[in-house]
């Protein structure tokens, strides 16, 4: 899928993308469980647009700035009338080949 083509509330959402800058994590405390964690955004890129992605806790140190990845199984919400993307507890990403381009 492209960037340009993802709408709010997808589901099974697959990506090449770039990541092309990271906000500085920030500490929130969730209502649910009263746990804080650790939350920032990643703006993703590819030849259609840009897009946030949502990263929490141990995944903000496992993506980095300037590489391409895959995203797999991602779903988009929407967030201060934004369409994001979050990775969820079935989303997956993985460096992307060499030779791939977006």
């Amino acid at each position: 899928m492209k960037i340009k083509d993802i709408k709010p509330f997808q589901k099974k959402i697959d990506l090449i993308a770039k990541v092309v800058n990271k906000t500085e994590p920030r500490k929130v405390t969730s209502k649910i469980d009263n746990i804080e964690h650790t939350v920032c955004e990643a703006v993703l890129e590819d030849e259609t647009g840009t897009i946030l992605l949502t990263l929490w806790d141990n995944v903000i140190d496992s993506i980095d700035i300037g590489k391409i990845y895959v995203f797999r199984n991602l779903y988009s919400s929407e967030f201060k009338n934004e369409v994001r993307l979050n990775l969820g507890r079935f989303g997956t990403f993985e460096i992307a080949k060499s030779n791939m381009e977006i």
